[in-house]
């Protein structure tokens, strides 16, 4: 760690100078932006990063392996980082975190062992149940199971309660199937077991809850939390919520029914016993803790863990955060969030949406190589990242991945932060485009709570001191 990372005084907190953002796609490219934006940071380097990220001030695109530990390494040695932020699941369950932090580095995301609260689901209710943390009732089966997990689907049923199909280990945001009878759930059983191992869960059943989802992902050093602005996701494909799941289409922020004490209390039930049970097996956790939740007649209910920041709400969270992120991020990788950070970190007063744009043939095979149109009028009056680019020979952009860009627009209100990020998706476009137009409609209305301004644009403001 440099000495300008180090030096602090009291009530402040350090800032690191250079970042390693591993990762390659929006949701990195979020962060990456965010963090060259904030003064004391020198550089942000990303790894693979894209030539779209590479486009941002002040940020280098390190084309790498982000499962190698080993090459993630050498890295962030040679660019001589202050800081690793570790974007997607894949390098965590890999064990990067790991490797980095045992030769010293400061990183935030957990090490394989605490991400299982991700890579595995029945390892999340688990955790969940022991931390006395209210989830879905849910049972895991392995492989020879398939009577068993039946019979688990008919008493869910019998008990009038609707059913969801879970893949128990990581499925890019895709491997969750929300049944609409008895029948189709019963017929899908053996596609999540067939020629699976006996033992290890590999199917987790559970009970369908009802009500809105709502996002809300913490900050955690280990024993404290502070979460950021709480956000909506939008899983699947068509309008109306039609159609396969997805890792995302859209979300937004901030959530008109779920309020800051609100989500400072599910820090409290959720995130802070989830923390301890971790710590109290010997796996603490340092990273984002991402809790999917429904919002029921019952009150919150835990969904899912995520061991990351969520993709497409970091999108729309980022920009709304109003701290300085980068002293943050390096308190809660050295285990010293300050005691007096809030459960909720100040946000900016207005309002994000984020529409993705996915790539023909996404959440299947997606097409590559169509050209791009649209990008310079798109950011004339939005935000656009990157998630699924590559430059094209001649100059411009071309798709290489199933979600290509998400296109965020921002304003006093929902509405008109939806209104801009339509516009500006709308002025893209490329061969067999993708996109929803529903995104954030949900709280549109004549007088809904959408349509009303959410106040001036808030200053950035330090949390536990002025940054060194």
């Amino acid at each position: 760690m440099t000495s300008r990372a180090r030096r602090a005084s009291r009530g402040t907190l350090p800032v690191p100078r250079r970042v390693l953002v591993v990762g390659g796609g929006g949701r990195e490219h979020a962060l990456a932006w965010c963090l060259a934006r904030e003064a004391g940071v020198a550089e942000v380097v990303v790894a693979p990063g894209s030539a779209g990220i590479a486009s941002v001030g002040g940020v280098r695109a390190v084309p790498v392996d982000p499962l190698d530990p080993e090459a993630v390494l050498a890295v962030a040695r040679t660019a001589a980082v202050d800081l690793v932020v570790i974007g997607p699941e894949a390098p965590l369950g890999a064990g990067v975190a790991d490797r980095l932090r045992a030769d010293g580095l400061p990183v935030v995301g957990p090490g394989a062992a605490a991400a299982r609260i991700e890579t595995s689901k029945a390892f999340c209710h688990e955790v969940a149940a022991a931390a006395g943390v209210r989830m879905a009732r849910a049972r895991a089966f392995g492989g020879g199971e398939e009577d068993a997990a039946r019979a688990f689907v008919r008493a869910l049923d019998a008990a009038g309660r609707g059913i969801v199909l879970k893949a128990d280990g990581l499925a890019a945001g895709k491997g969750v199937v929300v049944c609409d009878d008895l029948a189709s759930a019963l017929a899908l059983v053996p596609s999540f077991l067939h020629g699976r191992p006996p033992g290890p869960p590999a199917l987790v059943v559970e009970e369908r809850l009802a009500g809105p989802e709502a996002s809300v992902i913490a900050l955690c050093d280990g024993t404290r939390a502070a979460a950021l602005p709480a956000a909506r996701d939008h899983k699947r494909l068509g309008d109306g919520d039609r159609g396969p799941n997805t890792g995302g289409m859209g979300a937004y922020s901030p959530l008109p029914d779920l309020s800051d004490a609100a989500a400072a209390a599910i820090v409290g039930t959720v995130h802070l016993p989830i923390l301890a049970e971790l710590a109290r097996r010997g796996t603490p956790y340092r990273g984002f803790l991402y809790a999917g939740l429904m919002l029921t007649a019952d009150g919150p209910a835990l969904l899912e863990c995520n061991a990351r920041l969520g993709d497409p709400e970091a999108q729309v969270i980022l920009p709304r955060v109003a701290a300085p992120l980068a002293p943050l991020l390096l308190a809660a990788a050295l285990g010293r969030l300050p005691d007096d950070a809030p459960r909720v970190l100040p946000a900016t007063a207005d309002a994000a949406v984020g529409i993705v744009l996915a790539a023909a043939g996404y959440p299947g095979d997606p097409r590559r190589g169509d050209p791009i149109g649209g990008l310079a009028a798109a950011a004339a009056d939005a935000l656009v990242f990157h998630a699924g680019t590559a430059p094209r020979a001649g100059g411009g952009y071309e798709t290489n991945g199933g979600r290509v860009l998400a296109v965020v627009g921002r304003g006093p209100d929902l509405g008109r932060a939806r209104a801009r990020a339509e516009a500006a998706a709308d002025a893209i476009a490329w061969e067999g485009l993708q996109r929803r137009r529903d995104i954030a409609r949900d709280v549109m209305g004549a007088g809904g709570a959408g349509d009303v301004a959410l106040g001036a644009r808030a200053p950035a403001a330090p949390v536990g001191g002025a940054p060194a």
